[in-house]
């Protein structure tokens, strides 16, 4: 075909054309898989940033964010003109005269390179194009991009393929703003915003010349003229982009000759709304929301998604408050008693031998210095105990002390730990969820990671139990000492004797109401022994408790170990009328675009009886209500307005290691434990370590904070009527306690249901010990 061309020059210039044809064509298609991927035209239309997802609250608090690259993309009209001039200036002086390619600046750095001075040629929008669709990285080479010089000859041709796609679809303003939104500004810092703060705590729009001149200056080398890593040499190259910016007459000589000479000018004060960008809460989101991202090809960390959670950001706030107002007069507590010694003990009271050193071996500076000192653990040791200067977190703050790494080590295993969450039992929105005292430096998440004994709050389920198998709240059980004889899981003959906490048993009939009430063993383990040891693990499993639980005579007891979340999810089963409500802690999700692309709600499934349900909600309230109530020091508390109702259960697991309080009222319900993370670390008795004495009050406190805010939906009243007729009876002839805040008054209820009512005004309370 060529050979019927007779002008040689036409006929070169002809061939020279149909090869660009043929060589463009076999790129984009990859032909043979020679040349590796090529962004298609649907890439060019709908470029893919590595954008960052935030985390907001219900009421739409930013509180974190997911990203690999710390990225936040803002409009054009956003980023300063500095910006813009000093970017144009340093990469790209024709960016607003070429199509992609500029051919004068390609040629001006051929001659530059042969000189020496290796100047560049690569205008912004081929930048772009590299940093969109990764043409330079391994995945989008082919087989000859192996070849050594072939491979950055096709690279740079698919780089210039992809510039003229780029300038045929997006203006130049477009392609800019894109530009800025995609680079790397070093330390995790991608894009312009994220940059602009970090380094100067400024948004994009407010960057001055002198600022604007540092962040382009980075873009050369972002290590090597890091501002903060290396600031001579990013003051270097700043005075670089000045005197560019000078050359294309963005700035004037006066200003040029000020700003070379002045500092960095640095501010690295910013702090991102998120805080660390690390939390319970957060990392609590990501686990939620694993098996939705997996079914929907997800990734958060990515997609620029706006995540929108339960979470009231009032009520985590209240709840947060209260939490260190309470945990810093318990650590003040427990300090006291274990000060000047050793608090690690095993089941015998006995200081358990070699616990902190166990503990220090497991620590990674340990197998640091062991390599260092050839495995010799006596002069590891003998390092780990010379006392340095450090800070260390305390209830006051971080502060500075003298301490060894053991010292520190033991700081931080005698420090009281903490889980709470509160949820609406009818929609089940958690509202408050608090993983633990701080995130920095305990990671685990004691609302749904940790699991322990759930001591007597698990009691209900036996009582559930007992309700759903026809009992009702005045059947009675004689409060004495319990024989039980079984078979262990060695298939060994064993005997069960529970004792009350008190160790006494008063040989008095009780109906089901008050002895939960009081939290009698006796009455538990009998019940648990009548209705079957499985009964009561099915009525857990049921209402939502999913950890492994052992069938024993102890079951009922509360022995074996569960989380808050689960806690919190079965007792809101008594509220909701026996329907078990799953948690939800994400709403809704809002891509890049405003487009909802998901909602969230709670499913429900009926799993006791409407009347049972109830029933148990009127026995919860009996720990306030009936005689020696293991939640009576709720009163304490400015609760009880409007004839407001509210419901509980303390636990201690054995040797007070485990501290619970499940609260229920009309509008919420919550679950708060406390104790240290190493079990052999606790309280040493029930006057400082039972659960109404250390997680009662956290719940109560929360929750007269809350009340004083009816604005945020939880407020006086009393509980839901039945939603059904009650067929059992319910007012049972037993004695029943009501102390009223005002005057001290005892209604008692003899064998007929008329209450007669008498005043004591020298009346002593009477012992309100927990019975576990």
């Amino acid at each position: 075909m060529f050979k019927r061309v007779k002008n040689q020059v036409v006929r070169w210039v002809l061939i020279l054309i149909y090869a660009i044809i043929i060589i463009t064509c076999a790129i984009q298609l990859n032909f043979l898989w020679l040349f590796g991927y090529s962004p298609t035209q649907k890439d060019i239309f709908l470029p893919t940033l590595n954008v960052s997802s935030e985390l907001y609250t219900a009421d739409s608090v930013l509180i974190g964010r997911y990203f690999r690259e710390d990225r936040d993309p803002v409009p054009f009209d956003s980023i300063s003109p500095s910006i813009l001039n000093a970017l144009i200036a340093t990469e790209d002086v024709r960016f607003y005269k070429h199509s992609g390619v500029d051919a004068i600046g390609l040629v001006s750095s051929v001659v530059s390179t042969l000189k020496g001075s290796g100047r560049g040629g690569s205008t912004i929008t081929q930048q772009l194009s590299k940093n969109l669709y990764k043409t330079r990285y391994q995945e989008s080479q082919g087989l000859l991009g192996r070849l050594p010089g072939l491979g950055i000859l096709i690279t740079k041709y698919k780089e210039w393929m992809t510039a003229f796609k780029l300038e045929s679809r997006y203006s130049k303003e477009e392609i800019i703003t894109m530009y800025l939104n995609t680079v790397s500004f070093s330390n995790n810092a991608y894009g312009i915003k994220s940059a602009s703060l970090r380094y100067f705590n400024k948004q994009p729009s407010q960057v001055a010349d002198k600022e604007a001149a540092v962040l382009i200056g980075m873009l050369k080398a972002t290590t090597l003229y890091n501002p903060i890593r290396n600031p001579k040499n990013a003051w270097k190259r700043r005075n670089v982009v000045l005197s560019q910016m000078l050359k294309e007459g963005y700035l004037d000589d006066a200003k040029y000759q000020q700003f070379s000479k002045d500092s960095l000018g640095l501010n690295l004060n910013y702090t991102d709304v998120s805080g660390s960008n690390d939390s319970y809460l957060r990392s609590a989101v990501e686990k939620w929301l694993d098996k939705w991202s997996k079914e929907n090809d997800v990734d958060i960390y990515t997609s620029g998604l706006k995540i929108y959670t339960t979470i009231d950001s009032r009520m985590q706030q209240l709840a947060q408050e209260n939490m260190v107002q309470q945990m810093r007069n318990l650590q003040q507590r427990f300090d006291n008693i274990w000060r000047g010694k050793e608090p690690w003990r095993d089941k015998s009271g006995e200081v358990v031998p070699e616990f902190l050193e166990n503990q220090a071996r497991q620590l990674p500076i340990y197998k640091s210095l062991m390599e260092r000192h050839n495995n010799n653990e006596a002069e590891v040791f003998e390092v780990m105990r010379k006392t340095k200067d450090m800070e260390v977190f305390t209830w006051d703050g971080m502060e500075k002390q003298s301490l060894s790494t053991m010292d520190s080590l033991q700081h931080y295993l005698t420090m009281l730990n903490m889980g709470m969450m509160a949820m609406n039992p009818y929609s089940g929105e958690i509202k408050v969820w608090i993983g633990g005292i701080d995130h920095r430096f305990y990671k685990f998440d004691h609302v749904n990671q940790s699991k322990r004994q759930a001591g007597s709050t698990f009691k209900p389920f036996a009582y559930m139990a007992a309700l759903e198998s026809g009992m009702s709240p005045c059947d009675k059980y004689e409060d004495k000492p319990v024989r039980i004889e079984f078979v262990n899981n060695k298939n060994e003959d064993e005997v069960w004797e529970p004792k009350n906490a008190d160790w006494n048993f008063s040989h008095q009939q009780m109906s089901l109401r008050w002895a939960m009430a009081r939290s009698l063993n006796s009455v538990t383990a009998q019940i648990t022994n009548d209705i079957g040891w499985d009964k009561v693990v099915e009525m857990a499993k049921k209402l939502g408790i999913t950890s492994p639980l052992a069938s024993v005579p102890s079951v009922g007891l509360g022995s074996n170990d569960v989380s808050v979340f689960e806690m919190v999810r079965a007792y809101a089963a008594f509220m909701n009328k026996g329907k078990r409500t799953e948690p939800i802690l994400v709403s809704k999700i809002v891509d890049a675009n405003n487009n909802v692309v998901a909602t969230f709600e709670s499913e429900q499934k009926q799993v006791i009886t409407p009347e049972n349900a109830w029933l148990m909600s009127y026995m919860l309230r009996g720990t306030i209500e009936e005689p020696g109530g293991t939640s009576q020091a709720l009163w304490e508390w400015d609760l009880f307005q409007n004839e407001n109702e509210i419901g509980g259960k303390t636990g201690t697991s054995s040797d007070y290691v485990d501290a619970w309080y499940m609260g229920v009222t009309k509008d919420l319900v919550a679950g708060v434990w406390v104790g240290c993370d190493e079990q052999s670390i606790h309280f040493t008795s029930s006057a400082n370590g039972e659960g109404s004495k250390t997680a009662l009050p956290i719940y109560a406190s929360f929750m007269e904070k809350l009340y004083q805010q009816p604005e945020l939906g939880v407020t006086f009243g009393k509980f839901p009527e039945a939603s059904v007729e009650i067929k059992k009876s319910y007012l049972c002839p037993s004695p029943r306690i009501r102390i009223q805040p005002d005057s001290l008054t005892l209604d008692i209820e003899e064998e007929m249901p008329d209450f007669e009512s008498i005043t004591f005004p020298d009346i002593i309370e009477p012992d309100l010990t927990e019975q576990n």
